[in-house]
């Protein structure tokens, strides 16, 4: 590819805005820094849909970065190796659209350090696009770790106009399981990059080149299950998940756009990338259980999410059972769930960055999530209403919105899979249960604008930035629902 077509140039855009803000040579104003945001963030979506445009399923976009001709630790093999294939372009794409609208959504949240606030955000996304690209094993750890120091400071950083006592304890929360999580996987690719060598006799950390199948059952088993603990943290599983709703409602609220968004979808790609493609023997034998972990995430989360009274842990929550039911068409190893697994990425990170977008609203018209304490929004503000709803009934899974896409093929390919009756049983027990995520956002809605006006009525509705995001969040949920052919062709 052409400099300027190129997958370094995706990645490290983000990058070299983040350093250039954070630098003495940026003496702009917070609005200048804002805009230099929004524009380079703008700039990147275009930039990454005309790479969609071009994108051939056939031939994977491919790149590699040397240093003086020679790889990155070329004695191991080891290499700055890129690739994008179609289920990397869907997420590189997702990935920058969601900080674009996180970018604008920050004009109305960031009261304070916006210089750094605007650079972590820049650097993160440059760590997240890392992960969705890396074609080397260790190139896709340094990136996962990378993520940890923009993300910490983002959760913990003092930004709004209002301190929040808890945010520096949900920071160090996040970074503590995180890195726990990765210690595990270290050692699980440390593991997996050794018996490739036993196997193979060559030294190479590219995810072609691995190969592990000849290792005995049980290094497999144990390679995977301490790849499925690194993951298991950040998608998360079900109990690694205690850092989440803390971070989530502390965070502000464009963080937590992304976080919900974008970062717990690494851990589900993680697994596709390692359980699901390099050690799918093994795979094969832990889905079922997995898949009961993932039944797990459904139920337990569903039934927390509903006795909430913060606002923003309903949604938290609700992100957790969600990403169950991604779990689950993984767990299928069926090309139609892997689909339904992909679609159902695209599809809560759109309505949970919405239904994060809606909180941070509602929080700067009212000062309060205290669903109690709501009541009777619809009145004063109708246009956040009206988005409300449609967002609300996207996540519960209404025909006609992406959601409702994701959900029946989860279902479907769940249950006509032929990992055996483990997983048919996961498949009936799911459907139902997905009544219960409408239970809780159902609440979600009612309560905060319908019934008796608690709070002031002078407040005004969304404005045009706000109108923007929420606009764009819920035209792609009506988009990918009328239309999933455009996400599902690209994963065929």
């Amino acid at each position: 590819m052409d400099l300027f077509l190129s997958i370094p140039f995706l990645i490290f855009l983000p990058m070299a805005a983040s350093f250039f803000v954070m630098s003495p040579l940026f003496t702009g104003n917070e609005i200048a820094i804002r805009r230099f945001t929004k524009t380079v963030c703008g700039f990147h979506f275009l930039y990454a849909l005309f790479m969609l445009m071009l994108f051939d399923g056939a031939n994977p976009y491919t790149s590699k970065l040397s240093f003086f001709g020679l790889d990155w630790v070329q004695s191991l093999g080891i290499s700055f190796s890129f690739r994008i294939d179609g289920i990397g372009m869907i997420l590189v794409l997702l990935t920058s659209f969601i900080f674009f609208m996180a970018a604008i959504s920050s004009k109305i949240n960031i009261r304070k350090n916006a210089k750094f606030y605007y650079s972590m955000l820049l650097l993160l996304m440059s760590a997240i696009l890392g992960i969705f690209t890396a074609n080397d094993i260790f190139v896709f750890f340094l990136f996962w770790e990378l993520e940890l120091i923009p993300a910490y400071f983002l959760i913990g950083g003092d930004f709004t106009s209002e301190t929040v006592p808890e945010a520096k304890k949900s920071a160090v929360k996040f970074v503590l399981f995180t890195f726990g999580g990765s210690m595990f996987m270290l050692l699980g690719i440390l593991l997996m990059y050794y018996y490739s060598y036993m196997s193979t006799g060559i030294l190479s950390a590219s995810f072609g080149d691995i190969f592990i199948n000849s290792a005995p059952k049980i290094i497999q088993a144990i390679i995977s299950a301490l790849l499925l603990i690194g993951f298991g943290v950040k998608l998360p599983i079900i109990p690694l998940h205690g850092w989440l709703p803390d971070a989530h409602t502390n965070a502000p609220t464009p963080v937590s756009m992304v976080l919900a968004g974008i970062l717990l979808k690494t851990g589900a790609y993680g697994i596709y990338r390692f359980n699901y493609e390099i050690l799918k023997d093994i795979f094969l034998v832990i889905a079922p259980i997995l898949a009961v972990f993932a039944i797990v995430n459904i139920i337990y989360t569903a039934f927390v999410a509903y006795a909430q009274t913060d606002i923003k842990r309903i949604v938290a929550y609700s992100s957790i059972s969600n990403m169950g039911l991604i779990l689950l068409g993984l767990c299928t190893l069926t090309k139609l769930g892997l689909s339904a697994s992909v679609f159902h990425m695209v599809a809560h990170g759109l309505v949970t960055a919405g239904l994060f977008m809606i909180c941070g609203v509602v929080y700067l018209r009212y000062k309060t999530r205290d669903i109690n304490a709501l009541g009777g929004i619809a009145v004063t503000m109708p246009r956040l209403f009206g988005f409300g709803t449609l967002i609300v009934l996207a996540s519960i899974g209404i025909p006609a919105f992406a959601p409702f896409i994701s959900e029946i093929l989860t279902i479907v390919s769940a249950m006509f899979s032929d990992m055996g009756i483990l997983l048919k049983i996961c498949s009936v027990c799911a459907l139902p249960l997905l009544i219960v995520s409408s239970c809780y956002m159902l609440k979600f809605l009612h309560k905060s604008f319908m019934g008796k006006l608690e709070l002031s009525d002078k407040i005004n509705d969304i404005s045009m930035h706000e109108f923007v995001v929420l606009g764009s969040i819920t035209a792609g949920l009506i988009i990918f629902g009328v239309f999933p052919a455009v996400i599902l062709n690209l994963i065929g």
